[in-house]
């Protein structure tokens, strides 16, 4: 499943495919890219220069020196992975010609790319309880729960409830007894007796 997924909102674009070489990749993701970049320049039309924007909204911030090229501002920040085909000269060219900054998740940190997490619950809630027969069957509820999913997207947020699962576990941990410290809080002479 060829996935875009935009945390802040919750919506998805996605697609259903039997294989996913660059000759499929890259059109799709191109097409689509270009629909979101549409509807970004009709919702802003006057975008200030790269020098007269945040820091961190600037190549340089991202590049680590100024761009070998004349780019538009970034628009977006794309996370994927690392794999050979999103790496290649044609798309990484593409994307920074239209003000795209790829952000490659490291090596074995695929847990960094939230589309990989909203892949996991798509695909779980499109073959729960299910008995496909054809890959077609696959793609065709897979498209469906995406369209299900858009109807009520779900914002990702780091640190949102599960987190706060996370915290209360740890607490029950320690008895209940809430002396746990915050994340950074350090009291390196402070003993309990």
């Amino acid at each position: 499943m060829l996935t875009l997924f935009r945390p802040a909102t919750g919506d998805v674009r996605a697609c259903g495919v039997t294989s996913a070489p660059n000759t499929v990749l890259h059109p799709w993701l191109q097409r689509e890219l270009g629909q979101i970049l549409a509807e970004f320049l009709t919702e802003h039309p006057a975008e200030p220069a790269d020098e007269q924007r945040p820091e961190q909204a600037q190549w340089l911030a991202w590049l680590g020196h100024p761009p070998r090229g004349i780019y538009p501002p970034i628009r977006i920040i794309l996370v994927w992975d690392n794999l050979a085909g999103h790496c290649s000269y044609a798309i990484t060219k593409w994307l920074f010609a239209h003000g795209i900054m790829p952000l490659y998740t490291p090596i074995g940190g695929s847990w960094l790319n939230m589309a990989e997490s909203l892949q996991h619950i798509i695909v779980a809630r499109a073959l729960s309880g299910q008995h496909p027969q054809t890959p077609q069957e696959i793609i065709d509820w897979l498209d469906q729960t995406v369209t299900g999913w858009n109807r009520e997207p779900t914002p990702f947020v780091w640190g949102g409830n599960r987190k706060a699962r996370r915290e209360r576990t740890r607490q029950r941990r320690l008895a209940g007894s809430g002396a746990t410290l915050r994340t950074g809080a350090s009291f390196p002479n402070v003993f309990a007796g």
